[in-house]
């Protein structure tokens, strides 16, 4: 076997999928779902196949022609990481490309969330979404798990009929289930029978376009939409003060995607629709293409959460049009998307916005050096995570690091060249996932003798932060960096000189304030200003960071609040990691414990997954 990607059983020897045709039943009571998939292989292939799964039940395989069983085995013991490989024989008598499986999910799904009438908005019915990135796609159904098979695929979902369904696909038709339809005739246990039943309705949706499986994306409940452009409608439950306060927030979207256009070209997706999901989604965006799914902590009154959406729609040209070979090159995602999201606010909302992101970036990265100083591997634009979950060790190295790898590249060669290579870039390889020596290639092909001016090696393979990198720089920011180091003299900034101030700004304020502090100061900062209380998480969870930090236990109340009301990944990892990190914190760490035995249900498993083990190495 001669493996394509660390985290997935595919061999490079196999032929890739390039269609998949979806019949899925949707069993709420279970949490299950109950499929058939129809592959469709680059070409025909003769003796062991294996695929990528996770928790689940694999029925049947069979032939395409006879509808005969084919023979499959499953590994004995799944990998910690990977899952189950599931090894497929295919006759060399009749020579195939294509095959069914029957399967089964599992209530612990990884990607599936499925939330009960309580833990939604609207507090009537139930709900279920994916998330899918990075390696979660094989626990809703059987693939080759990498981003370096990009596939279309077609999906037939029967879902209660209260209910509505969305996907990163287009919406074809929604109908009384049909007897027969699709593959659904094939479905295991009984389910055939149940697809026809009157309390059902059939969603069918189709991609075209080749995506990795990370973007493979459902969510089904009872939706409503708010139109906010002519290519964006923007989704949530059917509560209208949170489809109002969506659409408002995100009013901007079609400016956003027309400077998008200007900066990197034509927008290859029809639509850019927007999810606002429950609070329990463990991102703030997940950018699956014609659907984005958003975190509604991104809804801040101001429309500063359009950042969120600049981002994810960046990934329309990085990320989605081209994609990472494997998680190891995952800065050739984020890195680049991140340059893209701050070209696109820079655009639509000013420099000073922009250069605040980067400045709140700039912070973020130097403490993920903190972070992974005993793991050096990590500081790395191309790593190695052979044994390594990729969930573990997300930061914001591909993100800012790669970020600021392209900024030095543009600084280099001017702005003006560098939106000529970008373009070119895109154009070149979309529709393709690459790897970083790819990337390199081409960079030094079109902008000749730049490895004589940039060390090309030190920025894609050292640790750490190169000397190169640079702190943004602005009037903006540099005030409000002077006035965090005012701080630590002891003295707050005046009422005047933060009146103008949004979330971004207190982020940033909060960010370059020491560590530790007095317990006092805390309490006068919060007096003053009210940060426990603002409704921008950003700056509510740097706030409670810092008391927790500062062992100031008034705010405890409020971290434990904060702590059950959202299941963001990026609010949970700093404020349980405050919480357990270091000696002589019994108390913190007792009231981690608690909280988390009574809010893990409503965490997203991925969300779950990472809190476990930031226990695991601190308790």
């Amino acid at each position: 076997m001669a493996p394509l990607d660390p985290h997935s059983f595919t061999d490079s020897h196999h032929p890739l999928t390039t269609d998949i045709s979806l019949s899925l039943y949707l069993d709420f009571p279970s949490a299950t779902i109950h499929g058939v998939a129809f592959f469709i292989l680059k070409s025909p292939h003769v003796g062991q196949l294996s695929f990528d799964t996770r928790s689940l039940s694999i029925h049947q395989v069979l032939s395409p022609i006879t509808l005969y069983p084919l023979p499959f085995s499953l590994s004995s013991s799944p990998d910690p990481i990977k899952g189950t490989q599931l090894s497929i024989s295919l006759p060399d008598d009749d020579v195939l490309n294509s095959f069914f499986i029957v399967f089964s999910t599992s209530p612990s799904s990884s990607a599936l969330q499925w939330l009960s009438p309580p833990q939604t908005f609207n507090k009537k019915h139930p709900f279920v979404y994916t998330q899918c990135q990075c390696i979660h796609a094989r626990s809703i159904f059987p693939c080759q798990d990498t981003p370096a098979a990009r596939i279309r695929y077609s999906a037939l979902l029967n879902v209660p009929r209260e209910l509505s369904a969305v996907m990163s696909a287009r919406h074809v038709d929604r109908r009384s289930p049909v007897s027969g339809e699709g593959h659904s005739h094939l479905l295991p246990g009984g389910f055939n029978s149940l697809w026809c039943s009157e309390t059902r309705v059939v969603e069918e949706f189709q991609m075209n376009q080749t995506i990795p499986p990370y973007l493979f994306a459902f969510a089904v409940g009872e939706l409503g939409f708010r139109e906010v452009g002519p290519r964006t409608w923007v989704y949530s439950e059917a509560v209208n003060s949170v489809l109002d306060a969506a659409a408002k927030e995100f009013a901007g979207t079609e400016e956003m995607i027309r400077q998008g256009e200007k900066l990197f070209g034509d927008y290859d997706w029809e639509r850019f629709d927007l999810l606002v999901l429950p609070p329990s989604f463990p991102y703030g965006g997940m950018e699956n293409p014609r659907m984005v799914f958003l975190t509604p902590t991104v809804i801040k009154g101001d429309a500063s959460g359009a950042q969120v959406v600049a981002h994810e729609l960046a990934h329309s040209w990085t990320g989605n049009l081209i994609t990472n070979m494997n998680n190891e090159h995952f800065w050739l995602n984020e890195g680049f998307t991140t340059y893209a999201e701050r070209r696109i606010v820079e655009a639509v909302q000013g420099e000073d916005r922009a250069i605040l992101n980067t400045g709140i970036g700039w912070k973020g990265l130097n403490e993920e050096m903190e972070r992974f100083k005993d793991n050096l591997e990590f500081t790395k634009l191309k790593n190695n995570q052979e044994g390594v979950d990729p969930d573990d060790v997300y930061s914001e190295v591909p993100y800012e690091k790669g970020f600021q790898f392209l900024w030095r590249i543009e600084r280099q060669i001017g702005r003006p060249a560098f939106d000529e290579f970008i373009k070119k870039y895109i154009a070149t390889f979309k529709f393709k996932s690459i790897d970083t020596h790819t990337f390199l290639k081409f960079l030094k092909a079109n902008v000749p003798g730049i490895e004589k001016e940039i060390d090309l090696v030190l920025w894609t393979e050292g640790t750490g932060i190169p000397p190169d990198a640079y702190e943004p720089v602005s009037n903006l920011y540099t005030k409000i960096v002077s006035l965090a180091n005012e701080f630590k003299l002891g003295r707050m900034p005046r009422e005047d000189e933060v009146a103008d101030w949004r979330g971004q700004e207190w982020e940033l304020y909060l960010e370059n304030l020491p560590k530790v502090i007095e317990a006092s100061q805390v309490l006068a900062l919060d007096e003053r200003y009210r940060l426990s209380e603002s409704k921008d998480y950003e700056v509510k969870v740097a706030f409670l960071q810092l008391a927790i930090m500062s062992q100031c236990r008034n705010f405890y109340g409020e971290v434990e609040k904060t702590l059950k009301e959202v299941g963001r990944m990026k609010y949970l990892r700093p404020l349980y990691r405050a919480l357990v990190q270091g000696k002589g914190k019994e108390e913190e760490k007792i009231l981690a414990k608690r909280v988390f035995s009574e809010a893990r249900e409503c965490y997203h498993p991925i969300a779950r997954g990472v809190v476990e083990s930031i226990f695991a190495k601190h308790l």
